[in-house]
């Protein structure tokens, strides 16, 4: 019998701590899935998620995050429409000016109330979520 695994990813939503309301980073892909996107990227074999985190943000942001906590984990069979993976989504700080490289053809930095809304995966959710702990200090639920 073969035995087929989600596929771990990384992905990370980094407050720019240098900016009054906190802004956080997205980019815009280049790659299919197109779209607007939460900053991450694969595991590689043999690299803590805590450094795919780091290395992922920095590929395609520019910047060295200061991994703050690790948030949720998003694991849907359906998140991703290339192939099953499973995320652990962190929060983290940077301060600077991002810059697109890597996957992203574009970056911007968003408010809250001003997040676009054609975003891949399940990026509005994990974003719904966030801005929910952020407001109300209250975690997603576990499915």
């Amino acid at each position: 019998m073969t035995y087929r695994n989600p596929t771990p990813t990384v992905d990370i939503i980094i407050e720019l701590i240098d900016r009054s309301h906190r802004p956080i980073v997205l980019i815009e892909r280049k790659n299919l899935p197109l779209g607007w996107a939460i900053p991450g990227g694969f595991v590689d074999y043999g690299e803590t998620v805590e450094t795919a985190a780091r290395r992922e943000a920095q590929e395609e942001t520019g910047l060295n995050v200061e991994l703050i906590e690790q948030f949720h984990v998003y694991s849907d069979p359906n998140r991703d429409p290339r192939q099953h993976t499973m995320s652990v989504v962190f929060i983290a700080t940077a301060t600077g000016k991002p810059k697109a490289g890597d996957d992203a053809k574009v970056i911007n930095v968003f408010e809250s109330w001003r997040v676009p809304t054609n975003l891949c995966f399940d990026h509005d959710r994990i974003l719904q979520d966030y801005w929910r702990y952020r407001h109300y200090r209250i975690r997603p639920r576990l499915s």
